[in-house]
């Protein structure tokens, strides 16, 4: 009889591509990774990992094994999803994420009302940039994610997952109270050729976002400035380094010296949570999106 936590291992090694990286998605030791492998090969009869310069990969059996476990363990997410349904009691552990303005803004209220209502349900939350949100629900390692496109350029997500949304968050410039632009009651991101933009990391989705519409506007954007979260970007627009985009979810309280002016073409974001479609009927999913879709009623 194969064993299902061993199956869970596998699954992850084969997720992960690695001991350390399976054994950070499972929450477990490199150690305890290897035991299961072991014990593993020993219950098949064959070898299912070789060695690969330092780490390890699958051999044909751990692959096939590999495979047959991601059905398997489909199958156990929907007997559970389909037995808490039956139930009907928000009960259990739930693991979600956010990007950050999305954390700061949704989930104390979501989070907090969530243990008020449903004191059976334990919640593991956690920040990720919404790529990561989406590969870790695909994973397995989340249970929802809450994630964002904007306007113009949509985020794509793999087979298997379902969303709702959660808010349209409108997007302003912010920039010094000083500034040329200040005093106007609308601006095109093409007013901005001359400024410096503070922007997010490279290579995330929203700084890619405004690199594609700005250039699409004519201007190449001049980056002065990279920071992850928008008080730190706000910051830096106090300080008159530049301006950034500034979506109103997360955003207050605003630091003394920014002006805030809106975008002639509606800038939006619009967010919303995923999940995959195995844990559709789970309580406490529908918990979870009911709470955060009140949290962003709240969005002001």
């Amino acid at each position: 009889m194969l064993n299902l936590e061993r199956l869970r291992t596998l699954d992850a090694l084969a997720r992960h591509g690695s001991v350390s990286a399976a054994a950070e998605g499972l929450h477990v030791t490199t150690s305890a990774v290897s035991q299961q492998m072991s014990k593993l090969e020993r219950e098949v009869g064959q070898q299912l990992l070789a060695k690969n310069g330092r780490g390890v990969r699958l051999t044909d059996a751990g692959r096939l094994l590999a495979d047959h476990a991601a059905r398997i363990l489909s199958q156990v997410e929907l007997a559970q999803s389909d037995l808490e349904a039956q139930r009907g009691q928000v009960v259990g552990e739930l693991r979600l994420s956010a990007f950050p303005t999305a954390a700061r803004g949704l989930f104390p209220a979501a989070l907090a009302a969530l243990r008020t209502d449903h004191p059976g349900l334990r919640v593991r939350s956690c920040e990720l940039e919404p790529e990561a949100g989406v590969a870790g629900v695909v994973r397995g390692d989340l249970d929802l994610a809450v994630v964002l496109d904007w306007y113009n350029k949509p985020m794509p997500l793999p087979d298997g997952l379902v969303k709702a949304s959660i808010l349209d968050d409108p997007a302003d410039v912010a920039m010094p109270v000083g500034h040329r632009l200040a005093d106007r009651d609308e601006v095109d991101l093409g007013d901005f050729a001359d400024d410096e933009w503070i922007t997010w990391g490279e290579g995330e989705f929203c700084h890619e976002w405004l690199m594609f519409t700005l250039r699409s506007k004519g201007v190449e954007p001049r980056i002065g400035h990279r920071a992850a979260e928008t008080h730190t970007q706000l910051g830096l627009v106090a300080a008159g380094l530049g301006v950034c985009v500034a979506p109103l979810l997360g955003r207050h309280p605003m630091p003394e010296g920014v002006v805030t002016v809106p975008v002639r073409q509606r800038v939006r974001r619009h967010v919303y949570v995923v999940w995959r479609a195995d844990a559709d009927r789970r309580p406490s999913i529908r918990a979870a999106v009911d709470a955060l879709r009140r949290a962003g009623e709240g969005v002001e």
